[in-house]
């Protein structure tokens, strides 16, 4: 496999099923996706367009119904390839009563940082989401913002050179979302490979290389973001009338 693509899925189709084992809904259906190593690839699509069942696939915790799913050449369960990954959900889930801090040793431990290289990695962390001054606080009581960023500081202690994304400014306010856009360019401009979803096509915008437009599971666009612009619009009003007329002014927002 080309060295260049670190993530690869060739003719994906993922259908769920009721309890017969009749298919009840395909989430995802007939994906063919490439990302080269070193750029920001942008998933993006309304609310049930298939991007957590495919986000899932990459990751190895769901297999394709059809088609192939590779990272770094290998499956997405190979323990080598799971290694050169770093991955934030769409809800991160950190213990309250925990410090910033020691948020971050903990996750260093499970990477199997000594402790000296897990207070080393933590201090760097730590400067660069900028919580170096409230580093000794419990996360319980941080706001969404602050929180998000401890989040996707423990998803780089292990220094991965793929950093998966699921909606990474959701539930955020302005302010908060702007300093994770900004944190996610300055990844970026230091070579890391990233792969992120959003349901909205401005989070994009400032931080992807190509965006990849998901509709009931199918792609329906894909290149650069000032190339899909007015054909995305077009293709949400051409819709108007359906059920897809209710996304349209808040996926463009």
């Amino acid at each position: 496999m080309n060295e260049e693509i670190v993530i690869s899925l060739k003719g994906v189709r993922k259908t769920f099923r009721d309890f017969w084992l009749r298919p009840t809904v395909n989430a995802v259906d007939g994906l063919d996706l490439s990302v080269r190593r070193g750029e920001v690839f942008g998933l993006l699509g309304p609310n049930g367009s298939g991007k957590s069942t495919t986000i899932k696939m990459i990751l190895g915790l769901l297999d394709p119904t059809a088609g192939e799913v590779l990272m770094f050449g290998r499956s997405p369960r190979s323990l080598s390839a799971r290694a050169r990954l770093g991955y934030l959900p769409e809800l991160s889930y950190m213990h309250p009563f925990l410090t910033a801090r020691e948020t971050l040793m903990y996750y260093a431990g499970l990477c199997g940082l000594s402790r000296n290289e897990g207070a080393k990695r933590t201090a760097e962390l730590l400067a660069m989401v900028k919580l170096e001054d409230v580093a000794n606080r419990a996360v319980g009581g941080f706001s969404k913002g602050m929180a998000r960023r401890v989040a996707l500081a423990s998803a780089l202690v292990g220094r991965p050179e793929l950093l998966v994304l699921d909606e990474p400014t959701s539930g955020l306010d302005p302010v908060s979302t702007k300093e994770v856009k900004m944190l996610v360019k300055a990844l970026a401009a230091n070579g890391m490979t990233i792969l992120m979803t959003s349901h909205l096509l401005a989070d994009a915008e400032d931080v992807c290389d190509r965006v990849m437009i998901l509709n009931h599971g199918k792609a329906v666009a894909e290149g650069r973001v000032a190339e899909l612009g007015g054909s995305l619009e077009d293709f949400f009003l051409a819709k108007v009338g359906s059920a897809d007329e209710f996304v349209l002014a808040d996926f463009l927002s």
